[in-house]
């Protein structure tokens, strides 16, 4: 098979017009054509009204060899090259007789999939997640939206499937993939349910409501592969033992109700919330270290007017959807404001997990046709920024758990929210009354000055981003536009370091992974990192069982 990239042709292209380029570009007859499959599609929206489809297509041709060779005589081998090889191999199998079955902490993206690849190499792993399973955790994570009721073990960020089951469900990443990792998280969503576009589409998303039935499914793999999933288990403590060399060892974890499980393999796939589990850790001497993360305010527009700023005349064409943003500004002040997390067509959710906290995120469902399209536009911070709300690794959080109070407290005291237009933000006046645009977050928001929720810096550079951002999506500064806060969950406040062979700095057998630990961000990245990490543990597993023997 051939790849042939960059193939460009109109949006409204006929359907034969793509396979006349394959033929035009590798300069064969149609007979000599036996086939092809789109392996990505993007577009080029630079030019509005005037956009561009681009292709990356695999092409199964009996003059592949002869193509090449011509093409690398000819010196234009670049956008023509053998298909490469995306197919998942695993790097080890279970034994026989397995000593200790490998845990997993956290049944997100990367507990999930840490999981399902222990699983399916026959390690039969026990997968222990503080939350409910994802029906029961969505009714309770309705609950608050709809009644104002916190569940802090059972909500937006706790349970099975992670943050990312409210989210957009968005499925790319810039992460550097040599291995091809993020084929076998596509491969195994398409498996689970998902539609097979999110195989070639280059902005892949899934919504809520499909992921909730694709969780569903990876649970019932694992089991039937011989893994456990124990639900409402929240991890308080970590067994460690220290060898006459005074080298660190993890031999197993208590669990809230007293009981222990031995293991001489743990992965750590906590969330970014995991702030109780982050103290344990620390406590108990594993390394960890704070690292930046931004915060911010969740904005919301019209999908119309983005549509339109996007795309032009050609705004709702089925092959583009609504269309999304990705901004940045560097301010004066030296800080970098920049737009997260966008979703189109979509709403505001409350995604507090503390009682007495307001925090906010964006989700969108496969359609993206909700009224508003809503993003964070958030301002990067770093452990500098943490020392007036304490010391240590744990300081960002201390600076997180302020600021959400203090959103709680400015929303009236029961999860609704803070906002302000934008046009009265940026004149420095509090905002009495909403205008085209009506805010989705539920259970709701109080309206009033959003300078006191967040730092002075963050405020100052945001008031200095949002004209500039104007002047690349028009109307992004609009008058009536919402500010909802506060976005303060963008990344994991800190890291819990580990070696390149994926242990803890300086604890032997734990296996820091995904999102929580500081190494994700998003469901593809922690994905992939959980693949990562179940080779890694698998291929201790095997080292030790051939040392013993």
């Amino acid at each position: 098979m051939l790849r042939l990239t960059d193939l460009k042709l109109p949006l409204d292209h006929p359907e034969p017009a793509l396979r006349e380029a394959i033929l035009a570009r590798l300069g064969i007859a149609p007979g000599e054509l036996a086939g092809y499959t789109v392996a990505k599609r993007s577009y080029d929206a630079r030019r509005r009204g005037a956009i561009v489809l681009i292709y990356s297509v695999d092409v199964d041709t009996p003059r592949e060899a002869d193509i090449l060779r011509r093409l690398e005589l000819d010196g234009d081998s670049s956008k023509v090259m053998p298909t490469p090889d995306t197919r998942y191999k695993f790097v080890a199998r279970a034994p026989d007789k397995l000593p200790l079955r490998p845990l997993v902490i956290g049944m997100g993206p990367c507990g999930l999939f840490a999981g399902l690849v222990l699983a399916q190499m026959g390690f039969r792993p026990i997968i222990l997640e503080r939350g409910k399973a994802v029906r029961e955790r969505t009714k309770d994570t309705w609950g608050l939206w709809r009644k104002k009721v916190l569940n802090p073990e059972s909500n937006v960020q706790f349970g099975e499937g992670g943050a990312g089951t409210f989210s957009d469900g968005k499925l790319w990443s810039q992460i550097s993939d040599p291995k091809h990792y993020g084929r076998k998280v596509i491969d195994e969503f398409v498996r689970a349910g998902a539609p097979e576009e999110i195989a070639y589409v280059s902005k892949p998303h899934i919504g809520t409501f499909r992921l909730v039935s694709m969780v569903e499914q990876m649970r019932a793999t694992i089991e039937s592969l011989g893994g456990e999933i124990r639900f409402s288990q929240r991890v308080d403590d970590l067994l460690v033992e220290t060898d006459r060399a005074g080298v660190r060892h993890v031999r197993g974890v208590t669990l809230e109700g007293g009981e222990q499980l031995r293991a001489d393999h743990v992965v750590l796939a906590l969330g970014h919330s995991a702030r109780d589990t982050f103290a344990m850790l620390h406590a108990r001497g594993v390394f960890v270290e704070a690292k930046p993360f931004s915060i911010g305010f969740r904005i919301e527009h019209p999908q119309s007017l983005i549509d339109n700023a996007r795309f032009g005349p050609q705004a709702g064409h089925p092959l583009l959807g609504a269309a999304d943003y990705k901004l940045v500004h560097h301010c004066r002040n030296g800080r970098s404001v920049y737009s997260f997390c966008m979703c189109p067509g979509g709403t505001v959710v409350a995604a507090a997990s503390e009682p007495g906290r307001v925090v906010t995120n964006g989700m969108s469902q496969y359609s993206r046709n909700e009224r508003n399209a809503n993003a964070a536009i958030v301002c990067g911070i770093t452990p500098e920024d943490y020392a007036p709300y304490g010391e240590g690794p744990l300081a960002g959080i201390a600076l997180q758990r302020h600021w959400e109070a203090r959103a709680f407290e400015l929303g009236g005291g029961d999860y609704e929210a803070p906002g302000q237009l934008v046009g009265d933000f940026l004149k420095d006046r509090a905002s009495s009354a909403f205008g085209a645009v009506l805010p989705s977050y539920k259970p709701g928001v109080r309206l009033g000055d959003l300078a006191p929720s967040l730092p002075e810096y963050a405020i100052a550079a945001i008031r200095e981003a949002l004209p500039a951002f104007e002047k690349q999506v028009r109307g992004f500064a609009m008058h009536d536009a919402v500010l909802t806060g506060v976005e303060t969950r963008t990344s994991s406040p800190v890291r819990v370091t580990r070696g390149e062979d994926g242990h803890s700095l300086n604890t032997r057998g734990l296996f820091p992974a995904g999102e929580g630990a500081g190494y994700a961000g998003g469901i593809l990245s922690a994905g992939v990192d959980g693949i990562r990490t179940a080779e890694a543990v698998a291929l201790d597993i095997l080292s030790r069982t051939a040392r013993v023997a």
